[in-house]
């Protein structure tokens, strides 16, 4: 795929984003705001992501392993004075 294209393909993407969100009918202004609106969401939802999906994956693959008899060796713990 060439730059042309896919500079192209990406401008199209970004006109069908327009018109789902019928943000083509907003001022420069109002633009501005509800695209800055949607990158914090969507920064929150990936940051968000970051944090806390390993720790729910973690639980999860130890709640099932449990489920199925494999536990994990670390029930032995050092008390640190």
């Amino acid at each position: 795929m060439d730059m042309k294209s896919l500079k192209s393909y990406l401008y199209w993407l970004y006109c069908q984003f327009e018109l789902i969100t019928c943000s083509y009918l907003m001022e420069p202004w109002e633009k501005v705001l509800f695209h800055s609106f949607n990158v914090a969401m969507l920064l929150a939802v990936l940051y968000s992501a970051y944090v806390f999906v390993p720790g729910h994956v973690s639980t999860a693959l130890q709640f099932f392993l449990h489920l199925f008899g494999k536990q994990q060796d670390n029930q032995h713990v050092a008390v640190v004075k």
